[in-house]
């Protein structure tokens, strides 16, 4: 890709009943491991995933209800179906005030958060197996910075463009992925402190 230029990504921002449906942990999953590691069948997704075909053949055909996956006909065949991410990005509007949107927004944002703690573990877990450069490129960090909340949205949405931009100038999900690129996951959250026992709210 030419230096300074941004390819489009193609992205999703589905409607509470779509959001409840991939807020299921296995879906997600599966979503996932299209988005990075390209097409695959079931029965390939089943091997990975630990289930059965038949399992992940439903939620591959939840998921493709939803508009989330669609089969790729490229490299489908009468006996075995491939299937493919429809989107590189999944959004959804954490601040609507819809009682439906928040209530398929809090389900889908713990699922998610559930499927983020497991990549981060498994992350930690592999540290050893690292080389020095990547060990050296990975960070478990936190910052808690006294602000306004118009001052939080301003630096969410700051680093939001930053992050968007990084994922503009990269090569797209699916591999494969020229020497020396590996999908590299930056996990996002901020929120005001929670109140703690025995802490004023």
């Amino acid at each position: 890709m030419p230096k300074n230029s941004l390819r489009d990504i193609s992205q999703v921002t589905p409607d509470p009943t779509a959001l409840k449906a991939l807020a299921h942990p296995v879906r997600l999953r599966i979503l996932s491991l299209l988005r990075l590691d390209g097409p695959a069948t079931a029965s390939g997704l089943a091997a990975r995933l630990g289930l059965n075909s038949g399992a992940t053949s439903y939620h591959l055909r939840q998921l493709a209800l939803y508009g989330f996956i669609a089969e790729d006909a490229e490299r489908g065949n009468a006996r075995e179906r491939w299937w493919r991410a429809a989107h590189e990005s999944t959004s959804f509007g954490e601040g609507s005030g819809d009682a439906e949107a928040l209530e398929a927004g809090m389900a889908f944002g713990q699922a998610a958060l559930n499927w983020q703690i497991m990549q981060m573990q498994s992350a930690l877990r592999n540290q050893v197996n690292l080389t020095p450069e990547w060990r050296m490129a990975s960070t478990v960090s936190d910052y808690y910075i006294p602000l306004t909340a118009a001052q939080a949205e301003a630096l969410v949405k700051k680093l939001q463009t930053l992050l968007w931009e990084a994922m503009q100038s990269a090569p797209p999900m699916g591999g494969p992925y020229p020497e020396g690129i590996e999908p590299f996951a930056v996990i996002l959250h901020g929120f005001p402190r929670p109140p703690e026992d025995g802490r004023a709210s």
